[in-house]
């Protein structure tokens, strides 16, 4: 166990590239430092902290007022610093290129979470309120899906009156020796707490991960009675990385919503929120299962509440990610920003594929997400291969549809050359058919993107800068293309269109209803 979580930190990856004689990075979750006495030690944890708003406070008003404003630092490279290192596709960042230094507010770090006891502790039950109550859950999917995931847990943690305890982001989809990333390496966590007004913590604030206890803990197995393939809980490396040996108890049959019914996986977020109460709680139970390390047979866990796997979790109905209504939307994914350095990153990017200086203003674009790659595996309805996605064609006529919307909308004209394209097409033909209709490619291979910043990079920036812009055309069904849709129209007031495919023509009404309107 310990030999584990050492080798996790280890290879955990910076957040912005650092020059050759700058310190090994930090962990995932440094070790806590004994001693306090500078900025720069302050800035690389992920710790709550407080900014000084007087320095002749009273103790007893910076303890008061720590309880009231709690955020996270996070990386202290400014723009002009990432300005500096981010390549050009065209040419590699000069080797004599100095890098000015970081000015810094000062900050006192509150010692831990106010929804906690304290620091890390080595068994994460040491470091629970007696007055608080927690819910948890793990993923196991992609990383776009996992989003959603931990928005379920988020999002259920807020019905429920629960502190959602969130854990990393694991690579099972960019490959199994790829450091995993933590939540708020990917999202401003403080204002996401203060635009959503819910409390979270992640879980290696609340377990040093370094800690070498095995920690039992009783959980609701959701996907063996949501689905009828699998007779076991749904599995994920999160447990693992927490060091946790889990007890698993089915839930009953009336979580899932609709009854015996093979092709739908969903349970509704209220069904889930009755596990969590002492009655429906106690009603509910059953014959857990052992625990596969030290054999204990727990009933799932009062104080903090687990659920196996959440991603079907829904409001009314599956899929309603796409739908206005959805809470797990509204409520809590539309307040998960970007971390701020992603957001500086993907500008210079967005600027340097335009060919503009990096101190430039980021101008309108419109981006396009093209997911082909294993959808082809979904085209049983196509009679030849080169049928299952939509041509170019009639990708052009999206976002002709969303050009005119923003003229309408905003009074911004976005020329074809300010349309960026992102995909995961091997195709060079079909590249070449991108650039002749005078759109760009966001491509990470020649802006390095992996040797600066790490495998987690192309599919994390790509999914920054589609949210980013004033406009988005995405493919039908991708959960990628859904939250970069939701992302456009609500942060930005956007137009966004969806691109059919899977046979034939399948997106030809669009094209037909254009000619219709003109």
């Amino acid at each position: 166990m310990k030999e584990a979580h050492h080798n996790r930190s280890q290879s955990s990856l910076p957040l912005l590239p650092v020059a050759d004689n700058s310190p090994p990075p930090s962990p995932l979750c440094p070790p806590r430092l004994k001693s306090r006495s500078t900025v720069l030690e302050l800035l690389p944890c992920r710790r709550r902290f407080l900014v000084l708003t007087c320095a002749s406070l009273s103790f007893v008003s910076l303890v008061a007022l720590s309880l009231l404003t709690v955020s996270r630092s996070y990386s202290p490279f400014a723009l002009s610093d990432v300005a500096t290192v981010v390549p050009s596709p065209s040419a590699a960042p000069s080797p004599n290129a100095t890098v000015p230094e970081p000015v810094v507010d000062a900050v006192v770090e509150v010692p831990h979470s106010p929804y906690l006891l304290g620091p890390p502790t080595a068994s994460f039950r040491d470091n629970l309120r007696n007055d608080t109550k927690y819910i948890t859950s793990w993923i196991s999917a992609g990383w776009n899906n996992d989003v959603m995931t931990y928005a379920n847990l988020i999002y259920l943690g807020k019905i429920t009156d629960r502190i959602p305890v969130v854990g990393i982001f694991t690579p099972s989809h960019i490959g199994g020796d790829v450091p995993p990333i933590a939540f708020s390496e990917v999202f401003d966590v403080p204002r996401f707490i203060k635009d959503s007004g819910i409390n979270m913590v992640e879980w290696d604030e609340v377990k040093d991960p370094d800690s070498e206890v095995l920690d039992d803990l009783g959980c609701w197995n959701i996907w063996e009675t949501v689905q009828y393939y699998e007779h076991f809980p749904r599995g994920s490396p999160i447990p693992d990385w927490v060091g946790l040996d889990l007890s698993y108890t089915r839930a009953p049959d009336w979580m899932k919503l609709i009854p015996n019914y093979e092709h739908d996986k969903c349970s509704t977020f209220w069904a889930l929120a009755r596990l969590a109460y002492p009655e429906d709680r106690q009603r509910a139970l059953g014959t857990p299962t052992t625990s596969p390390q030290h054999h204990a047979v727990l009933d799932p866990d009062e104080h903090m509440v687990c659920y196996d796997y959440l991603y079907y979790a829904c409001a009314q109905q599956s899929g309603e990610w796409e739908s206005e209504y959805a809470p797990q939307w509204r409520e809590v994914a539309k307040h998960m920003r970007w971390h701020p350095d992603l957001e500086r990153i993907a500008g210079l990017y967005v600027n340097r594929v335009f060919d503009l200086p990096d101190d430039a203003e980021v101008p309108p674009y419109i981006t396009v997400h093209a997911r082909h790659g294993d959808f082809g595996d979904w085209c049983w309805q196509a009679e030849k291969p080169e049928d299952c996605f939509a041509p170019l064609s009639a990708v052009e006529l999206r976002v002709r549809e969303v050009q005119e919307e923003i003229r309408q909308k905003k009074g911004i004209d976005i020329p074809m050359s300010r349309v960026i394209m992102t995909s995961d097409e091997k195709n060079q033909t079909w590249w070449d058919d991108v650039k002749a209709r005078g759109w760009v490619r966001m491509d990470h291979e020649a802006l390095r993107t992996v040797e600066r910043y790490g495998r987690w990079y192309p599919l994390i920036l790509d999914s920054v800068i589609q949210s980013s812009g004033h406009g988005f055309v995405g493919t039908d069904l991708s959960t990628f293309s859904i939250l970069s849709k939701r992302r456009v129209l609500d942060w930005h007031n956007g137009s966004a269109r969806m691109v059919r495919w899977g046979f034939k023509e399948a997106d030809a009404h669009r094209k037909r209803m254009l000619l219709e309107s003109e």
